[in-house]
C-alpha cells in the first residue's frame, strides 16, 4: 500500500513505541528543501527555527514516551547534502531524536541493505523508495516483510554506528 501525504502523517503518528529509520543514500532530493540547502552550501549555517514541523513531531513523541531512531550509513567524502542534513541533525538530537552513523569508508557492509526503510514497533515496514538523484519515488507499507530480517538489520546498525554527536562535529557547517 501506498502511504503518501495524510495516509503517511495519519499512519506514521500511529506507532507506540518506536520508529527506527534506516538511510542509505547520500543525497536526498526534496523539494521543500531546496532553498534551505542552497543557503547552506552558501553559507555553511543552518538555523532551524523551534516550531520547525519535524522538531514539533519529534518533541511531541519524546513527550509522549516514543522513539524515534535513525542509523545513516555513510562514506566519505561526504556529499554536500549529507553535510547539510548533519546541520539539521544537531536540531534532530535535541528534540529527542536519536540519530545514529554508520560510516563505512575504511570497511566492507557488514550486511546491511542498500535501501531505506521505516521499521514501526519492530511489526511494520515501510520501504522508502528513492531514484538515483535522491527523489523520492514512493512510501510503500510492505505486506509480508521478514520481519525477523528487518529487525535483525535494525540491531547490526544499532550496534556498529555511533551517536551523532560522537560522529564529529568537524563535519558539520564547513562550506
Amino acid at each position: 500500500m501506498h502511504l503518501d501525504g495524510d495516509r503517511w502523517t495519519t499512519f506514521f503518528g500511529s506507532f507506540e513505541r518506536e520508529a527506527f529509520r534506516l538511510e542509505t543514500l547520500p543525497v536526498y532530493s526534496v523539494e521543500g528543501e531546496m532553498e534551505e540547502f542552497e543557503t547552506f552550501r552558501a553559507t555553511g549555517k543552518l538555523e532551524l527555527s523551534e516550531d520547525d514541523p519535524w522538531l514539533l513531531r519529534v518533541r511531541s513523541f519524546r513527550d509522549s514516551g516514543r522513539r524515534i531512531r535513525r542509523v545513516h550509513i555513510v562514506t566519505r567524502p561526504l556529499s554536500d547534502y549529507l553535510r547539510y542534513e548533519f546541520a539539521a541533525y544537531r536540531y534532530n538530537v535535541e528534540a529527542g531524536e536519536d540519530v545514529r552513523i554508520l560510516d563505512l569508508t575504511d570497511r566492507e557492509n557488514p550486511g546491511l541493505p542498500d535501501r531505506d526503510f521505516w521499521l514501526f514497533d519492530g511489526s511494520q515496514v515501510v520501504a522508502m523508495n528513492y531514484r538515483s538523484d535522491g527523489t523520492q519515488i514512493s512510501r510503500d507499507l510492505l505486506e509480508a516483510p521478514d520481519l525477523n530480517q528487518y529487525r535483525q538489520w535494525k540491531e547490526l546498525a544499532l550496534s556498529l554506528s555511533v551517536p551523532f554527536s560522537e560522529y564529529g562535529s568537524d563535519v558539520v557547517g564547513r562550506p
